[in-house]
């Protein structure tokens, strides 16, 4: 039997990735803080075949509560074949900007609590030498711009952090993937108004997801075309760059 753990289950990517998994062969846990949402999921993935799902109600930023979880969630399972890292916020800049407090809140919610969880998670699996780690990070973090610097540092720390760690557990047959997606139409930017093909919906940010998980990647934008994209902003030159409304 397959063991998927996903923490972040209820935000709208994380339920498509679980959609994947529900089938007979496979076990799922869901880490989140809506209990009634995790229920209605875990309905949804029992009824999609899935062999068992089990939900735990936490908030992932508490960062004083991450030993136990990871502690429990190995007492109900041998092993973790698959992670998937899916938590996170997007912070109001313009807030951040008159705040250190909600700054620092918004690192903690899309890097530091993300770390946390992947230092422990990664320290099992190098144990058993085995598993597969997907991080949900952000193109965001490739270059910081006015509009959004904030959640792009705390998204630069996270990736960087990934790749130190990829490097780490590769000798132990640990595989890390980075996912950078562009703009999702999620509830998460419901408030952002929506327009154009730069748009990806959670479904096909889920199967770009599960396809690199599945080939072993190490890396991916998604949708493909914001690798090149990214490449263009980081590519121009900073005296440019700084006065662009970006």
């Amino acid at each position: 039997m397959e063991n998927v753990v996903i923490l972040g289950a209820t935000s709208a990517v994380a339920q498509a990735v679980a959609k994947h998994y529900a089938r007979a062969s496979t076990q799922l846990i869901l880490v989140g803080r809506n209990q009634a949402y995790l229920e209605s999921i875990e309905q949804d993935l029992m009824t999609r075949g899935a062999e068992k799902v089990q939900t735990i109600v936490q908030d992932l930023a508490e960062s004083s509560k991450w030993e136990d979880l990871v502690a429990h969630i190995y007492t109900l399972l041998d092993r973790v074949d698959i992670l998937l890292v899916a938590h996170g916020t997007l912070p109001d800049q313009a807030l951040c900007e008159q705040s250190a407090e909600r700054t620092l809140e918004a690192i903690n919610a899309n890097a530091l609590s993300q770390i946390a969880m992947l230092t422990a998670f990664g320290n099992k699996m190098a144990a058993s030498r085995s598993g597969k780690i997907a991080v949900i990070s952000s193109v965001a973090g490739d270059r910081g711009r006015q509009s959004n610097y904030v959640y792009g540092a705390a998204k630069a720390m996270l990736s960087t952090y990934v790749d130190g760690l990829r490097n780490r557990l590769y000798k132990s047959g640990v595989s890390v993937l980075t996912v950078k997606p562009g703009f999702i139409d999620s509830p998460m930017t419901a408030h952002i108004e929506k327009k154009g093909a730069l748009w990806a919906t959670p479904e096909k940010v889920a199967d770009d997801i599960v396809n690199a998980i599945e080939k072993g990647r190490s890396s991916i934008y998604t949708p493909w075309f914001w690798r090149y994209i990214m490449l263009i902003i980081c590519s121009i030159p900073e005296f440019i760059f700084k006065r662009l409304s970006l």
